[in-house]
């Protein structure tokens, strides 16, 4: 019978049903929704809508660029986890790529660009041996990371200049440390192919650390 959004095939508001008077039309079609899931066969579809236009249709996706506001950067990244979705706790359980999905992506691209940019080397594990060595492992790594390759005094003067300005919120640096950054996705997967998103700050990823502590605590308790 197909997907049909005509109110044709409704109920009247009394609860008798109307007469069909005429056959359907195309441009009354629905289409099933594409239930983009996570997996490394990617796979997106073209499909051919009103007017000659075109959507793509993405099955299957394991990628994206993910924006980071405050340092203005976008990077391409893995996704690697559907940790929570506001309005369905199936599209988590089946790893469903939707918009406004919070997911989790690999944190390796932008620890790159935060080295390079900054010169610091952050999420890095401290060795737990005695206190000095802690302490003195400790600096280092919230300091400027040690120089691989040799950088000019240009070069050296631009990183001291962006060290003044720069902040990091303490819930992303904890995230560098586990190599896993909370995103949400901002496109639209099964309309134009891609899941495109930003990672989570300040007020947002403290609501959603919460949420998903909350879902953690009641799995823990029917355990």
């Amino acid at each position: 019978m197909g997907i049909s959004r005509d109110s044709l095939h409704k109920r009247r508001a009394t609860g008798g049903k109307k007469k069909v008077w005429r056959k359907k039309r195309k441009y009354e079609l629905g289409r099933q929704p594409a239930n983009t899931k996570l997996s490394s066969n990617k796979t997106v579809r073209r499909v051919r809508v009103r007017g000659g236009n075109v959507k793509w249709r993405a099955l299957r996706l394991d990628t994206g660029n993910f924006s980071w506001g405050s340092e203005a950067v976008t990077r391409k990244t893995r996704i690697l986890d559907v940790v929570y979705n506001a309005s369905n706790n199936e599209l988590v359980r089946t790893q469903t790529l939707v918009k406004s999905a919070i997911i989790q992506v690999d944190a390796a691209p932008f620890k790159q660009w935060y080295l390079q940019h900054y010169g610091v080397d952050i999420g890095r594990k401290k060795k737990t041996t005695s206190k000095k060595d802690a302490t003195e492992e400790g600096d280092a790594a919230a300091t400027v990371a040690p120089e691989e390759a040799k950088k000019s005094s240009h070069v050296q003067r631009k990183i001291e200049n962006r060290q003044k300005d720069r902040k990091l919120d303490a819930h992303i640096e904890e995230q560098f440390g586990g190599g896993r950054l909370l995103a949400c996705i901002s496109s639209r997967p099964g309309q134009c192919g891609r899941a495109d998103g930003y990672i989570l700050e300040g007020k947002e990823l403290e609501f959603y650390m919460k949420k998903l502590q909350r879902k953690k605590g009641k799995g823990a308790g029917t355990a």
